[in-house]
């Protein structure tokens, strides 16, 4: 029997959803790169001590259109892209190699602020990547050296023996890079900024651009 849901949904609707103190945003001042405008609200978001401010939620579609989705962490942002890492045996690289059109988006809460990222993926190459896993601490390298990412696990057991085996690898090897570590760049045709404000509503603001040299137009959206 289907349990009544209008509780859970009257509590939902209840909760708060942004603080009430926003900072301002002027969407008329924004800068005419959108990489220098992410950066100027990546700083505000550590400024305000917002959590996990690096942490972006990555959309990602097979050739046949089969969506997923994960959260992960922004490793760097420059005139390239923005810059993640992933393995390459699973279920995120596959796609990313049927079809490079990817979606990245920022939520900072606490500030009211949004960013959507769309664009075509790319890899940073052999040197960056090999740098990005030993840049991991080494719980984190040991992690990304088990078994084959996505793939059916017997038991909860198998995988802390394993991970024990990899802690130990790493101990011994501690520059040993992984040959299923790969660093990726989001290389933007879209970025948008949402905002919301206190007392006039939300704010949009779009860049696009036809090619990775092109020059940036804005527009403002409707919310």
């Amino acid at each position: 029997m289907r349990q009544d849901t209008s509780d859970l949904r009257s509590r939902l609707r209840a909760l708060p959803v942004f603080p009430g103190d926003l900072p301002p945003f002027e969407p008329g001042t924004a800068s005419p790169d959108p990489i220098d405008q992410f950066v100027a609200w990546l700083e505000d978001a550590l400024e305000w001590r917002v959590p996990l401010p690096h942490a972006a939620t990555l959309a990602t579609s097979s050739a046949d259109g089969d969506v997923t989705a994960r959260t992960l962490t922004l490793k760097d942002v420059n005139g390239r892209g923005w810059w993640f890492a992933t393995r390459t045996d699973g279920v995120k690289y596959a796609q990313l190699h049927e079809n490079p059109r990817a979606a990245l988006t920022f939520l900072w809460r606490d500030l009211g602020r949004q960013v959507r990222v769309v664009g075509e993926v790319i890899s940073a190459g052999p040197d960056a990547s090999a740098a990005d896993f030993l840049a991991r601490p080494p719980h984190s390298r040991a992690a990304a050296l088990l078994g084959t990412q996505s793939a059916p696990l017997s038991s909860r057991e198998e995988y802390v023996r394993a991970f024990e085996e990899a802690k130990r690898i790493i101990e011994h090897s501690p520059d040993a890079p992984s040959p299923h570590w790969e660093a990726m760049i989001l290389q933007p045709r879209t970025v948008e900024f949402w905002a919301t404000t206190t007392t006039s509503g939300q704010i949009r603001l779009q860049y696009t651009r036809e090619s990775e040299s092109g020059e940036w137009s804005r527009t403002l959206l409707w919310p």
